[in-house]
């Protein structure tokens, strides 16, 4: 499993057990949320159960975890199989890719959103009209970019399935989105919507003056060497993705899962990214350093990171509160993703197919957990099911986090 040090971006590969017993972990922090050292230690008896669990009951095939610090990894660790066959290839978090779906809104389209924000070129307060002129005159012109981010634009959660398949191709679809209407005032409530990011992805486009995947692959990707993240992969990795879907009795990988993001030719803001939960926790450790690479140069400023991580809409009475791009806590879930214990400051995200990334600042603490539960579930209720082993991990994590 690797070590990922902030000196060496490359692979250093080392026995299990040598991660487990001598991962360099820095010193926890004691912010606010972080509770009394617990028992549980970073190892196999700690999470493999949790995971395996979900598995046993149908939820998913397969599912890749990464727990670490912002400078090294304590635990790493794939579990079952791509398909529900056991010929099928074991899942490991190094090779391993999964349609992150909803994943990519804060891997891809908000990471680029700070850049262009800290170049200048994108303001959290302009109205979206300002780099969408389709939208002027539009009753969702006055929309702000940070309203956006923060899912507080009043716009609905995305074009129902019938609509959506009724449009012959993304001309049509954008056309769709622009569109839209809010559907409550905006800046008055949470409504986390799939056209936010679409539009955001558009913002980035434009403003940019190329597409988000390619603004993505060389100002964030390969600095932070993400050799196994991207859009639209090809075919000779389909071997090594996790299925999403079956058709006429073949497993269906590579191809993006959502509707909206197959309809953009596999590359729009709200999905679209495929990963390794290696790289995954790379990003993770990404934003736990505050915005520098590992080799300590700064791609973002720490300033920039903490804007977008802190808390942006928390309208209470058991509702989620959003950061900007990212989800933030409380999540307004009865069992919560980001489990009981993470400390107040959290930021997270997960994804339909069945991913999740959780980063708890204050204990220098990330949690990476892939699955690909959208393939041929055998449980009655996968997502409650998967939704509990989420909690029950980031809460081992967490117990065994503050034990060191």
């Amino acid at each position: 499993m690797p070590v990922v040090q902030p000196a060496d971006p490359g692979r250093v590969v080392l026995a299990l057990v040598l991660v487990l017993q001598t991962g360099s972990a820095a010193a926890p922090g004691r912010g606010p949320g972080v509770g009394p050292p617990g028992r549980a230690p970073f190892d196999a008896a700690t999470f493999d159960p949790l995971v395996q669990d979900g598995i046993r009951a149908g939820a998913y095939p397969g599912a890749a975890l990464v727990v670490g610090r912002h400078d090294t990894i304590r635990f790493a660790h794939g579990y079952g199989h791509l398909t529900w066959s056991v010929s099928s290839p074991a899942v490991d978090p190094d090779s391993t890719l999964y349609d992150l779906a909803s994943l990519t809104k804060v891997i891809a389209t908000t990471p680029a959103l700070m850049l262009l924000v800290e170049r200048g070129t994108v303001k959290l307060d302009a109205p979206v009209a300002t780099y969408i002129p389709e939208l002027a005159g539009t009753a969702a012109a006055g929309v702000t970019v940070g309203q956006l981010l923060a899912h507080t634009s009043g716009l609905r959660a995305d074009i129902p399935d019938p609509e959506l398949k009724a449009l012959p191709d993304s001309t049509a679809l954008m056309r769709r989105v622009f569109s839209e209407a809010p559907r409550v005032p905006p800046g008055t409530r949470v409504i986390y919507s799939d056209l936010n990011a679409i539009l955001l992805g558009e913002v980035v486009r434009r403003a940019a003056g190329e597409p988000l995947d390619r603004f993505v692959a060389r100002e964030l990707f390969a600095p932070l060497g993400l050799e196994e993240t991207l859009f639209r992969p090809p075919a000779r990795l389909r071997s090594r993705i996790a299925p999403t879907g079956v058709w006429r009795g073949h497993a269906v990988a590579g191809v993006v899962n959502d509707g909206s993001a197959f309809k953009l030719r596999g590359v729009s803001g709200n999905a679209g990214l495929f990963a390794t939960a290696a790289d995954v926790a790379r990003f993770a450790q990404f934003m736990l350093r505050g915005g520098t690479l590992p080799d300590g140069r700064r791609l973002l400023r720490a300033e920039t990171v903490r804007l977008f991580t802190s808390k942006a809409a928390d309208f209470g009475h058991n509702t989620e509160a959003r950061a900007l791009g990212w989800q933030a806590l409380p999540t307004g879930e009865s069992v919560s993703s980001a489990g009981t214990r993470f400390g107040p400051r959290s930021f997270g995200h997960t994804g339909w197919t069945g991913t999740s990334l959780w980063i708890d600042p204050d204990r220098d603490l990330f949690v990476v957990l892939l699955t690909n539960r959208a393939y041929a579930p055998r449980a009655r209720r996968p997502f409650t099911v998967l939704k509990a082993v989420r909690g029950r991990v980031a809460d081992a994590a967490a117990q065994a986090s503050d034990a060191h």
